[in-house]
């Protein structure tokens, strides 16, 4: 029972975030309806993503573009998509809507490449796109660099990856191709983590944890977080692993990061692993990340699409 209650409130809270992207956001923009009628509509995709240093993380993010153009351009709706970089990278944000509107693109439908509810999601990509004024991300944007711009098209914000059971089955697959012997594992979940959101994050990797011994019959899990909120220590994945090693043969480790980045993947969870003792013995362990994933590029299909049937002018 504790299990379906905490799901239902992290589902609610999740409904709350994209419903106020979707209805309330889009009003807040500073070109009206009545402004626009006049004009053709044409609709846009916009896949937005944290950004990275790394280029094999870029590249997995450029190939999800790649794998739903077609299906989605086929369709109609859409007339144009492209991906942009939250941060560390060109094309920006900025940059993208930018051209979208040079092309005259009356409607944008920006789906977040993002795990789960962060600042990033919620704070920061409303205060770029000019439907937020929050002031602790307007004055981080203005430390890093980030250009804020408000887009002549009006722009509709889908929800996060982990929206449906979407994390669930890619984690299933990814324990399933590396475990053994289930009663001897235990299962090792490492994130990058929120401060913000800590109670939010971990009540999502409980979840995916406990679906995944359902259909597996490992018993034991814990997760751990690498990113900011552990200070990028490899001493964090240590500690998940050896908790469930207290009580389990072998630690089955998986990084739970929407692509791969070699910092994260190679140098802190997997610097953590070496940490462990007999870890060669011990630790399952693949350095590889959500993406890529048949069902992501599905998600995105049918979200535009959904989105799109929502917004044309009939």
């Amino acid at each position: 029972m504790k299990k379906i209650v905490i799901k239902q409130s992290y589902v609610l809270i999740m409904a709350a975030i994209v419903m106020s992207a979707i209805f309330v956001f889009p009003s807040c923009n500073s070109n009206s309806a009545e402004n626009e009628t006049k004009k053709e509509q044409k609709i846009g995709l916009l896949l937005v993503n944290h950004g990275s240093r790394s280029e094999t993380w870029r590249n997995a993010l450029l190939d999800l573009e790649k794998n739903v153009t077609d299906e989605i351009l086929k369709k109609g709706f859409v007339k144009g998509i492209k991906t942009a970089f939250m941060e560390y990278n060109e094309p920006s944000i900025a940059t993208r809507l930018k051209e979208f509107d040079k092309d005259g693109f009356t409607d944008i439908i920006l789906v977040p490449v993002f795990l789960t509810v962060s600042p990033h999601s919620f704070e920061d990509i409303p205060t770029i796109i000019g439907q937020k004024e929050d002031p602790h991300s307007m004055e981080m944007l203005k430390i890093e660099k980030i250009e804020r711009y408000t887009p002549k098209a009006k722009i509709y914000i889908s929800s996060l990856l982990d929206f449906g059971d979407i994390l669930e089955k890619n984690i299933l697959r990814r324990v399933e191709s590396l475990s053994k012997n289930p009663e001897k594992e235990g299962l090792v979940l490492i994130g990058y983590g929120d401060e913000s959101y800590d109670k939010e994050w971990g009540q999502l990797f409980d979840n995916v944890a406990e679906y995944v011994k359902e259909k597996t019959g490992i018993s034991a899990h814990s997760y751990g977080w690498c990113g900011h909120i552990a200070h990028y220590n490899p001493d964090e994945t240590t500690k998940a692993i050896n908790k469930v090693l207290e009580t389990k043969e072998v630690a089955i480790v998986v990084p739970v990061l929407v692509a791969h980045d070699e910092t994260f993947q190679i140098k802190i969870i997997g610097g953590g692993i070496q940490k462990v003792e007999k870890n060669s013995e011990k630790v399952i362990y693949k350095p590889d990340a959500i993406l890529p994933d048949k069902n992501i590029e599905n998600w995105v299909i049918q979200t535009v699409d959904e989105m799109s049937n929502k917004i044309q002018v009939k």
